[in-house]
């Protein structure tokens, strides 16, 4: 798996990027507009069947290799991308974990650090790192001056099934993320002063990443019922609050400055309204165009693309 936030001074990532997830696929293509802001050229969502694609960490995701590559090859025609070779992909949320790992010590050694990644990894996967596809990022030290990692991992045998459906088709894949950092990239590459917030919900709980200053500060992945996604919502917002208060050394007068909801579980509105009830904003969720997007009307559905079409914005 390439490195997941690392952009290199001449990517090879296509404008094109494909998006799986429980019950529904997408493909999109994006094109350069001005500066940050980009449009739609090409796009095209299928619901499939819930049986092909079952997302998890530990067990088998797709159950019929041949059935998924005829989906996408259908979805690519129906877009105008059949002959598209270069992709980008958007994994399920469950299929990956995503840690920030901190490092209590600085006086270790190479080999020291390492050995403490290596044992801070297995324990927070529950995985060998034999089994694991891992990608890892330095992240800017906390308040207390320790080294902090982002850390994201898949198995090898799990991301070598969706690798072997794109291979059937011809498809190659430079670039590999979880659906929420696909969905990120619309708010790291817009980034302003202050602290953003992604909310992305799926049937089975949500993903919540708290930037600041374009850098991770929370990543919290919970697994929950619909009656349970506002408290465990509640849960992370009070940590992040007290946790910018105590780091901070008092509230951050900055605090947070945008926030970005996509996906189901909980509605747009009623996740405003929770995230200003808790922090005191005066917040609304951002729609396409304030992320830079240009969608062909607004009948289309940002949610659905948000996380390939993300991942299309790192070709340039």
């Amino acid at each position: 798996m390439p490195n997941l936030l690392s952009r290199l001074i001449d990517p090879w990532y296509p404008a094109t990027a494909i998006g799986l997830e429980k019950g529904v696929a997408s493909v999109v293509q994006l094109e350069p507009v001005k500066g940050s802001v980009c449009k739609l050229r090409r796009a095209a969502t299928f619901n499939i069947a819930e049986s092909l694609i079952r997302p998890g960490f530990d067990e088998p995701n797709i159950e019929n290799t041949a059935e998924l590559a005829s989906v996408l090859a259908e979805l690519a025609t129906s877009a105008g991308l059949l002959r598209q070779k270069r992709w980008s992909l958007s994994l399920p949320e469950a299929t990956t974990r995503t840690l920030v790992l901190t490092m209590e010590s600085q006086s270790q050694s190479a080999a020291e650090l390492q050995e403490v990644l290596k044992w801070k990894v297995e324990r927070g996967f529950g995985a060998t790192l034999e089994e694991l596809s891992i990608s890892k990022e330095r992240l800017q030290r906390d308040a207390q001056g320790r080294d902090r990692y982002l850390v994201i991992a898949v198995k090898k045998a799990i991301l070598a099934e969706y690798e072997k459906v794109l291979e059937s088709l011809g498809w190659r894949a430079g670039l590999i993320l979880p659906r929420h950092l696909g969905e990120a990239q619309w708010l790291v590459r817009n980034g302003t002063a202050g602290d953003s917030l992604l909310l992305s919900g799926s049937s089975q709980g949500f993903t919540g990443v708290i930037f600041r200053d374009k850098h991770p500060l929370i990543v919290r992945t919970v697994t929950c019922t619909h009656e349970e996604f506002e408290d465990e919502f509640y849960r992370l917002l009070l940590f992040y609050r007290d946790r910018s208060a105590t780091s901070e050394g008092g509230s951050d007068p900055r605090g947070l400055t945008r926030l970005m909801i996509i996906g189901e579980g909980i509605t747009k509105q009623r996740a405003s309204e929770i995230v200003n009830e808790t922090t005191g904003g005066d917040l609304r969720p951002l729609e396409a165009e304030d992320l830079g997007l240009q969608l062909p009307s607004r009948d289309f559905n940002f949610d659905s693309i948000a996380a390939p079409a993300g991942l299309a914005t790192l070709s340039w």
